[in-house]
């Protein structure tokens, strides 16, 4: 039934996007609607500023003002999520929402596709993107939660550790 879930944008009260996100989550729980509304997520990325010459790390609202939901579509869905305290309607024409791309979605980072290599610590690859492209190197360490690898690529005559995501190589 998930994979009929689709993300869609909603338009929140600017500042309101956090407490959007606690309301939807509080309906869902109370109505029994995990099973159609999957998810909310207010996107944030993470800003190092300089404040009196000391670093300061902060969560910034990649989307001022919007929260994404994963779920199926129904006249139910709809209503919960429209009718929630500080949203002020779905993104996409009045009559119905309009659900983002696969495209639009990996765009945002919202879902990571999870990619599976059959490669091993000492086998050699080649880079097929980045700026190594085309380099050739022996894998030396994988993180499968991270979905890269250390590799060492010969550069001018030595080996030089790169890290690179798994779908930037091919196996040899």
């Amino acid at each position: 039934m998930s994979e009929n879930a689709k993300w869609y944008v909603v338009h929140t009260y600017s500042g309101h996007e956090n407490k959007v996100k606690a309301n939807i989550e509080k309906l869902v729980e109370n109505r029994g609607m995990e099973d159609i509304i999957l998810e909310v997520v207010v996107p944030t990325e993470e800003v190092v500023e300089l404040k009196n010459g000391k670093k300061k790390t902060k969560s910034k609202k990649i989307f001022p003002g919007y929260a994404l939901v994963k779920m199926i579509m129904t006249d139910e869905s709809w209503y919960v999520v429209r009718n929630t305290r500080g949203v002020t309607g779905f993104v996409g024409p009045t009559s119905k929402p309009i659900p983002l791309t696969e495209e639009e979605v990996l765009n945002m980072g919202i879902e990571k596709r999870i990619i599976e290599i059959d490669v091993e610590i000492g086998e050699t690859i080649k880079v097929t993107s980045g700026p190594f492209e085309n380099f050739v190197g022996v894998v030396e360490e994988i993180h499968e939660e991270r979905q890269i690898l250390k590799v060492l690529i010969s550069m001018f005559g030595r080996e030089t550790p790169v890290e690179l995501e798994f779908n930037q190589i091919e196996k040899l």
